[in-house]
């Protein structure tokens, strides 16, 4: 078997890492000093490092974060807002993913809430949760017009399976009812097998009234689905008189 023949069949069983660092190990004179079990490990670890790394690229990639870049070590614990670094620290383990439950981020807007999800969700990312992120409003237009083309199932099935779901800008505009019927379902669908962040400028204590309280059959119902367990993260200024948002900080 000639050294051709190998790479072309690491190539076309799409070790192309694996091939590269094979090249590079032939037209080195000192690879020769090193044991062939080393060698090939060598090899293998290459291949490995690159399928994760492209695995995670993937994933962050199909999660289509807001905000890509964020991060959980950049998260500034000194900008005058009131944050549970311990809290944060920990659910950076993503131990609230493997307990099936929820988490709230509520505050103003600009206090944050999207990076500091963005930035769980790259956590999830990273061990290989598959992640979504969405705007509620975004969301419902898109059940709206896959009810009328017959993908609804689809769509549905789309936001249901990731096992870590954000939603962006919850109950910002309270919902018709055929928007709750959707929410519910989805939700429905997610109960006890993934979990849920939700990024809202209200106060869970006031998401009853914004699905419509006493007035909307489905308001408790959808709250049942998402309330019990989770975590919650509220957002507030540590001196309200002179706090600056994060886009005024950041620009």
């Amino acid at each position: 078997m000639t050294t051709q023949s190998t790479i072309d069949k690491l190539i076309e069983m799409r070790l192309t890492s694996m091939s590269d660092a094979f090249r590079t190990q032939l037209e080195d004179p000192k690879m020769k000093e090193i044991p062939f079990e080393d060698r090939f490990g060598m090899l293998v670890d290459i291949e490995y490092s690159n399928r994760k790394s492209n695995s995670l690229k993937r994933l962050i990639r199909g999660a289509g974060f807001d905000q890509p870049d964020a991060y959980i070590g950049d998260i500034n614990y000194t900008s005058g807002r009131k944050l549970n670094r311990s809290l944060i620290e920990r659910l950076a383990t993503c131990e609230y993913i493997t307990e099936h439950r929820n988490l709230f981020i509520t505050g103003a807007t600009g206090s944050g809430k999207t990076y500091l999800a963005c930035a769980f969700g790259m956590e999830a990312c990273k061990q290989r949760y598959k992640t979504k992120y969405v705007r509620l409003p975004d969301l419902l237009l898109e059940l709206e017009l896959a009810r009328n083309d017959g993908t609804y199932k689809k769509v549905q099935a789309k936001y249901a399976n990731p096992i870590l779901l954000i939603i962006d800008e919850w109950l910002l505009l309270k919902p018709t009812e055929a928007e709750q019927h959707d929410i519910l379902e989805l939700l429905h669908r997610r109960r006890r097998k993934s979990s849920t962040i939700f990024c809202s400028q209200y106060d869970s204590n006031g998401w009853y009234d914004q699905l419509g309280g006493d007035d909307s059959p489905l308001s408790e119902a959808i709250l049942d689905r998402i309330k019990h367990d989770a975590y919650k993260i509220n957002i507030v200024p540590t001196d309200p008189a002179n706090y600056r948002s994060m886009r005024e900080v950041y620009g």
